[in-house]
């Protein structure tokens, strides 16, 4: 049997999606890869945020007393 060719004009074209290709994105920045590692490795940076303000607290108190 010989099929019938399909009218092309009744097959509605669809444009190309724009999420199909994505857009060249640029790379994240420093600042929010650093934001997303703390919140991932929360109790880490908790202990390191606390020895950085220890130890410059400590480095200030010792300034000052040596220079009074």
């Amino acid at each position: 049997m010989a099929e019938e060719p399909i009218a092309t004009e009744s097959i509605p074209v669809e444009p190309a999606s724009t999420e199909a290709t994505p857009k060249a994105e640029k790379p994240p920045s420093y600042v929010k890869l650093a934001m997303r590692n703390m919140v991932r490795k929360r109790g880490k940076s908790l202990y390191h945020f606390a020895l950085t303000a220890i130890g410059l607290l400590a480095f200030f108190v010792g300034v000052s007393y040596l220079t009074r």
